[in-house]
């Protein structure tokens, strides 16, 4: 069993986070003098509403061991509280400028998080800067965090939604919105994720979407207001579709957020670079009925966002696995030369395998066991060296390797082991497959065991080094990998918010 392997959906919820976070991480750094880098992320309070975080990171091909930071909270202090989030030592107070001396510490873009608070008397609209700055061994860089006093707004989430269906089907997804607070909402921001499995069945024109990671994601705009105690529904258009190869049955899951428009702003604000997000191009999705108002020439931020999310728990119905089978190879070559042995396994279908929905779909984790006369000198990402995992360094006999991305009918995981031959014809080696679901405590069979052991053999005839060689054995039909669309959600997080695609994992088997 694969335990702590909380990439993508694990549990179910959560991924939303990574875009939320993303607000407190770095996208462009403000220039300071020579090579030192800072940036600092805006944040926008309301009187009576939630701290916000500011978190400052510094950029350089290497920071001096000893500095010292100024935070100079002037402009800001009349209408916002400023304090340290972190428990620094040595830092020292002098009316509205704390300053902060580091001293033999190993800084790595991470320097400080602050926590911002508006004032209780505080005047909407009221804005300043924090000024930020890092001087050590002769070099200086400042920055700015613009701190804003929004109207407050307090936008709640309807009650989770919970639905059923067979794979291909399409449900009602009737995701709620309530103003809970005092004051009328100008317009709102739906931030919609779900499992790779579960996607939105329609393209809206006010939505963008953006597919990757093993999830799907719409962020829509509403102009709609929405008065105190009111609350709205997606209209009857809106539906979520299971992917006609969800594995049945079993569980998926995703999260609706909900933003108000000024919240939203500086988030949209740090993502503008992600790469990958597309416009729909269908009739725009509506709320309930409502008069649109002219927009406020205030921003407007959210009192309290810990109300903000709805869960989405849906059964998939039915029953449809699938058959993984082992890829193996067999490899010409004489003594001495290196050959490319590429192993590993094909999803024959008809369900996809390897997005880790719960409810019985399972994780394959292909054991390759190295044939008797050959030498691992380079060994493929992916793999690790005993049952505990660890790197996949060269010279093992025995590795496991784990894919990292959903497999659909006819995809392969395949993994290439660099081997050089030190005896023709020797002992073959093989490609043994252990399959697991989230919920088991030990391995689980897939639709045909029978296919789940391949030979890998190295034969003395002569051959070439170096070629691919041919597998054994695989059943259907192959096609090219999924592969990449992870970056495009860790571009989100760089600098703090770090969603791994291979990380450490650990087989029981």
């Amino acid at each position: 069993m694969l335990r702590n392997s909380t990439r993508r959906w694990l549990a179910g919820l959560g991924v939303a986070g990574a875009f939320v976070a993303a607000s407190a991480t770095p996208a462009a750094a403000a220039p300071g003098s020579d090579d030192m880098l800072l940036y600092a992320n805006n944040a926008l309070v309301a009187p009576g509403g939630e701290a916000r975080n500011v978190a400052l990171f510094a950029y350089a091909e290497a920071l001096p061991k000893n500095l010292t930071l100024t935070i100079d909270r002037t402009a800001v202090q009349g209408f916002a509280s400023v304090t340290l989030t972190d428990d620094l030592k040595n830092c020292t107070e002098s009316g509205a400028v704390i300053t902060c001396a580091f001293k033999d510490k190993d800084l790595v873009d991470y320097v400080v998080d602050l926590t911002v608070q508006a004032k209780e008397k505080a005047e909407v609209g009221a804005k300043g800067d924090i000024v930020l700055s890092l001087a050590g061994d002769g070099r200086k860089a400042t920055t700015r965090s613009t701190v804003e006093i929004g109207e407050g707004v307090d936008l709640a989430a309807g009650a989770d939604i919970t639905a059923a269906g067979a794979p291909g089907a399409t449900i009602t997804a009737p995701i709620m919105v309530a103003n809970v607070g005092d004051t009328t909402t100008h317009g709102a921001v739906l931030l919609l994720a779900t499992m790779e499995a579960l996607a939105p069945a329609q393209r809206y024109s006010n939505c963008s979407y953006l597919d990757g990671f093993g999830s799907h994601f719409a962020q829509c705009t509403f102009d709609e207001d929405i008065a105190p105690g009111a609350g709205m529904r997606l209209d009857g258009t809106s539906g979520l579709r299971i992917a006609p190869d969800a594995w049945a049955p079993g569980e998926l899951f995703g999260f609706a957020s909900w933003y108000a428009k000024g919240d939203w702003e500086d988030i949209e604000t740090e993502l503008k670079e992600l790469d990958g997000w597309q416009q729909g191009t269908g009739a725009p999705l509506k709320l309930a009925p409502a008069t649109k108002a002219q927009l406020q020439p205030l921003r407007q931020t959210d009192k309290d966002t810990t109300n903000n999310g709805a869960g989405i728990e849906v059964k998939v119905t039915g029953e449809q696995r699938a058959d993984v089978a082992a890829i193996g190879a067999e490899l010409p070559g004489t003594k001495g030369k290196t050959v490319q042995a590429k192993v590993g396994f094909v999803n024959n279908g008809p369900a996809m395998t390897n997005s880790y929905s719960p409810g019985g779909e399972i994780v394959t984790v292909a054991q390759v066991s190295i044939p008797a006369g050959a030498t691992v000198v380079t060994a493929p990402d992916g793999c690790a060296t005993d049952i505990e995992g660890g790197p996949a360094e060269p010279g093992a006999k025995v590795y496991f390797c784990e894919w990292f991305e959903t497999l659909h009918k006819g995809d392969q995981a395949l993994f290439e082991f660099g081997l050089r031959i030190d005896k023709v014809d020797a002992a073959p080696g093989s490609v043994k497959l252990i399959h697991f679901d989230l919920e088991s405590d030990g391995p689980v069979a897939d639709l045909n065991p029978r296919n789940d052991t391949a030979a890998l053999v190295i034969k003395g005839n002569g051959g070439q080094g170096g070629g691919d060689g041919g597998t054994l054995p695989i059943t259907g039909s192959s096609t090219g990998l999924i592969a990449g669309i992870g970056a495009l959600l860790l571009a989100a997080g760089a600098g703090g918010y770090v969603m791994a695609r291979r990380r450490k994992t650990r087989f029981v088997a």
